[in-house]
């Protein structure tokens, strides 16, 4: 039975008590003529599950009907991250005669803003570089952080529109480059602080598009799911966008080898609970991108 409303999103969202056995649920669904709704994306509403869960096996219904989301006036931007550090994804595509003038550029950059973080105060830390090697090929991803927020992108953007040596080398590589996109995150809070790693290791990089609406949802899901993927220290960074395509989560994935990647999926699904937040997220994403990545010989982590 429904116990209340809420908006989330500027969404309205009808609160269901998942205490109430399933026969009574489904009988609410037919008179409320919502049964053909409930996997329609364009439906103004989404149930939400407030009750612990009860002994019985799940059933279908119970996996898409999402449990214990808490009710919020805030932002998701709020309640899932902090905005304290702001990180910035590059990502670029190189010409394919252009890969090494590329690379070397590049490195000169980071060394470059390195010093004047050091010297000048410029508020960003380069986390990451990749080159892709499964995907897009001849594509790079550039990982930033910004300490203190957007006050810290304001002073690095000024400081790097005026400086002469900054815009030669951005000069430069405008010639090696075919397309470029550029978009600010935030870190989810759920998932572990981010860490450079001791090489040799493969990066995947999986970008998921959700529809509107559901970053919360997802988040919850992703909260209790992320425990039953830390046995190997695999869990890179988790991101979702502030300025970009919006509703996309970034996951960023370490591995030794693609031969521990599968084995460190497969386990996964060896722990109870896992196919409960697979189940959960699924029907949330509209498209996924999924890149293997390996770390250009300047990136942090390796």
């Amino acid at each position: 039975m429904i116990v209340g409303l809420t908006c989330v999103e500027g969404q309205i969202y009808a609160v269901i008590d998942m205490a109430a056995t399933m026969n009574k649920l489904k009988s609410f669904l037919k008179v409320c003529n919502l049964t053909n709704t409930l996997g329609d994306t364009s439906s103004s509403f989404r149930y939400f599950g407030v009750s612990s869960v009860h002994n019985q096996k799940e059933g279908w219904l119970d996996k898409i009907l999402v449990r214990k989301i808490e009710p919020t006036h805030e932002s998701h931007s709020g309640v899932l991250g902090s905005k304290q550090l702001i990180y910035e994804l590059n990502i670029h595509d190189v010409k394919p005669d252009s890969v090494n003038d590329y690379i070397k550029n590049y490195e000169n950059f980071s060394k470059l803003i390195k010093n004047y973080n050091e010297t000048k105060d410029v508020p960003m830390e380069l986390m990451g570089s990749w080159i892709v090697g499964v995907g897009q090929q001849d594509q790079f991803v550039h990982l930033w952080k910004y300490t203190g927020g957007y006050t810290s992108v304001d002073i690095s953007n000024k400081f790097l529109r005026y400086d002469e040596e900054a815009i030669a080398i951005k000069n430069e590589r405008s010639r090696y480059v075919q397309n470029r996109q550029s978009q600010y995150l935030l870190h989810f809070s759920f998932w572990p602080q981010i860490k450079t790693r001791e090489g040799p290791n493969i990066y995947e990089m999986r970008s998921y598009r959700l529809k509107a609406g559901t970053m919360i949802e997802w988040g919850n899901n992703w909260a209790r799911g992320i425990q039953y993927r830390m046995a190997n220290d695999e869990p890179f960074a988790g991101f979702f966008t502030q300025v970009g395509p919006m509703f996309t989560v970034h996951y960023i994935w370490a591995y030794e080898s693609y031969v521990k990647r599968k084995e460190t999926r497969e386990n996964a699904w060896t722990n109870p609970g896992w196919d409960d937040c697979v189940a959960n997220t699924v029907p949330l994403i509209k498209t996924l991108d999924t890149r293997i990545m390996v770390p250009t010989p300047f990136s942090p982590t390796q």
